[in-house]
């Protein structure tokens, strides 16, 4: 008796590669795709003042030097770890944290399995120390605080309930990059630790 076949759980990506959303092989993640994908995701659902949306890779790449500004002594593994945090969504999108609360389990299921093979892809460990993951969430909501209170509409008390006030960052004044600008600014960080890394 015939039985229908699975859902196709693979996207394809410009550079060729099918990337098996619900089984993702090290081997079929290109850094170009990535860069790509976060240029043209939209933080906040694109709830964001001024003409263009305040892509992913911008926010990245602010996270990593938020990272590095509050341990300027931090390994530079842990800098691209921190380049990298948001890299599953190149795939899956951003979604907003209440509605990742909303989805539960299989969601975080499948962006964890994204996430460890594009750590092994750039010679991370699958999963970070504890201590790495909880300094770049430091430093991820610290980004987020300042574009809540800048570009995503809350007034400042309000952005203190979900964020805390960011300490040990120098102010910050967030101008929107375009789609290419925040591609090739993402990409030039990449390069810069890879080559640090020795690869």
């Amino acid at each position: 008796m015939p039985t229908n076949p699975p859902p196709r759980a693979w996207q394809r990506m410009l550079s060729g590669r099918r990337l098996d959303i619900l089984d993702p092989s090290p081997l079929d993640i290109e850094i170009e795709d990535i860069a790509h994908g976060l240029a043209r995701v939209a933080r906040w659902n694109g709830q964001t003042t001024g003409p263009l949306p305040f892509n992913v890779a911008q926010h990245s790449v602010i996270v990593t030097d938020m990272c590095l500004q509050m341990k300027p002594d931090w390994p530079v593994k842990w800098q691209m770890a921190a380049l990298l945090h948001d890299a599953p969504e190149y795939v899956i999108g951003d979604m907003i944290s209440p509605f990742k609360a909303a989805l539960g389990a299989k969601y975080k299921e499948v962006e964890k399995g994204l996430e460890r093979a594009i750590h092994v892809r750039f010679s991370l460990p699958a999963d970070l120390p504890q201590t790495v993951e909880k300094h770049i969430k430091k430093a991820d909501r610290a980004c987020a605080y300042y574009e809540a209170t800048q570009i995503a509409g809350f007034d400042v008390p309000e952005a203190e309930k979900f964020f805390p006030v960011p300490r040990k960052i120098e102010p910050l004044h967030l101008t929107a990059l375009s789609t290419e600008d925040s591609q090739a600014l993402y990409l030039d960080r990449f390069e810069q630790l890879w080559k640090e890394m020795g690869k």
